[in-house]
């Protein structure tokens, strides 16, 4: 049996859909009970579980060959991330209770660093699950070729993507979320000791002008990448309703200025197969 969390987003669902096809039981670990009804018919177990809550969680997670981590992300997070703080110390006591097999954990690219910004939350999972009485694997996917699914309204508005990763022609690893589902069941089948880092990275790296360009073709219309000024951030944030927008102008300049990059040192960065063009066309759909 594996228990998978997060399993309504598109990585969790990817990870469930291919175990499922693998023909392996799969517990979907629901926060919201009337989303059971789709993974029941699939033939899930379910489980209702908040993630802050650890005895839920110990419950779901009992009797399980692997457990799938899939942290809440918090975008507008209060300074200290009290929100994956409260998360990250429920999985890590479920996780000790239930005593699954093995874990595998959704990190992110960039992990490693210690300079704050929005993605340190997944920084300070891999630190606590470290101490793990389990195997775990880390996963830190690359930027999400889902992403582009902001730009998809200005480009048919006005044929503009407006950009925060800088200078347009400069590219980074992405990834497609059925890529990282992919590979999270494959590594949640695998055997392994102790704990380990898998970094995961499309096909090739992609810039700014190649999301217009793709966007461009599967819109049949020109779209021109633009960037969005670096001081106009923070009030622009703002003025979307952001409370706290350091952190995630902090992760901008993080991949802007390359210091959120994969650390390359483990011997495990994996390559997906999914082009980015196959993303836009399902976003687009």
């Amino acid at each position: 049996m594996f228990a998978i969390t997060g399993i309504t987003g598109k990585v969790g669902g990817a990870t469930a859909r291919a175990l499922l096809a693998a023909g392996l039981p799969v517990r979907a670990v629901l926060r919201d009970a009337s989303k059971a009804a789709y993974w029941a018919e699939r033939g899930c177990e379910v489980a209702i579980a908040e993630m802050e809550d650890a005895e839920a969680l110990g419950a779901a997670f009992k009797g399980a060959r692997g457990v799938f981590i899939l942290p809440p992300s918090c975008f507008d997070p209060k300074p200290g991330f009290p929100e994956a703080r409260a998360v990250i110390d429920a999985v890590a006591r479920a996780l000790e209770t239930a005593s699954p097999d093995r874990a595998v954990c959704l990190s992110t690219v960039g992990a490693h660093s210690s300079r704050p910004n929005l993605l340190s939350q997944r920084t300070l999972i891999e630190q606590e699950l470290y101490r793990a009485n389990m195997p775990v694997t880390f996963l830190r996917p690359a930027w999400f070729m889902e992403n582009v699914a902001w730009d998809i309204a200005g480009a048919k508005a006005d044929g503009m993507l407006h950009s925060f990763l800088q200078p347009l022609d400069r590219a980074i690893p992405m990834v497609a979320t059925a890529d990282i589902g992919r590979v999270a069941a494959e590594l949640l089948q695998q055997d392994w000791v102790g704990k380990r880092v898998v970094e995961l990275e499309g096909p090739e790296p992609i810039s700014p002008r190649m999301i217009a360009a793709t966007l461009a073709q599967a819109l049949g219309r020109p779209v021109v990448a633009q960037t969005v000024p670096r001081d106009t951030w923070e009030s622009l944030f703002r003025r979307q309703g952001m409370s706290h927008p350091v952190p995630r102008i902090q992760m901008l300049d993080g991949f802007n200025d390359g210091w959120l990059a994969f650390e390359r040192t483990h011997g495990n960065v994996l390559k997906g197969i999914v082009q980015l063009d196959e993303v836009v066309r399902d976003l687009i759909a």
